[in-house]
């Protein structure tokens, strides 16, 4: 009898170790911290809870301007001229598209104040990040690099 008990706590056990490997979700590729085509910034790539993929800049080469901390001043929405640049978030909404593309996003530049819709394609240790208006066709392809 005490066998019997000792074999099913043993396969519980089993069940629950097997249950919490395959519960963690394993990142996808693009999910990493990457350095702008310039290198000047890092940028956080992650996936929310919502399943789509979003990116905030969490470094800065220069991160201040005229001694204080870069805000947001070329914003064409005067309230966010004091939104800081660190931490700002400059990619939204972007859905996994096969398997190394990435659409449906947005991307904000902070250099300039404008946001442009966006496509992303991952090539090995490149991302291919491009900013468009209208149609894919009209727009500048930045290639971002693994920062990690």
């Amino acid at each position: 009898m005490l066998k019997k008990y000792s074999l099913r706590i043993v396969l519980l056990l089993l069940i629950v170790f097997a249950t919490r490997t395959l519960s963690f979700a394993q990142k996808d590729q693009v999910e990493r911290l990457w350095f702008d085509g310039e290198k000047k910034g890092k940028i956080q790539i992650y996936k929310a809870v919502d399943g789509k993929f979003y990116g905030k800049i969490v470094w800065l080469k220069e991160p201040d301007r005229d001694g204080k901390p870069k805000t947001d001043i070329y914003n064409p929405d005067d309230a966010r001229h004091n939104d800081p640049v660190l931490g700002m978030l400059v990619l939204k909404n972007f859905n996994k598209d096969g398997e190394k593309g990435y659409e449906g996003g947005t991307i904000y530049d902070p250099k300039v104040g404008k946001t442009y819709k966006c496509k992303m394609t991952f090539e090995g240790d490149h991302l291919n990040v491009r900013g468009y208006i209208g149609f894919s066709l009209i727009g500048r392809t930045e290639v971002w690099t693994k920062a990690d």
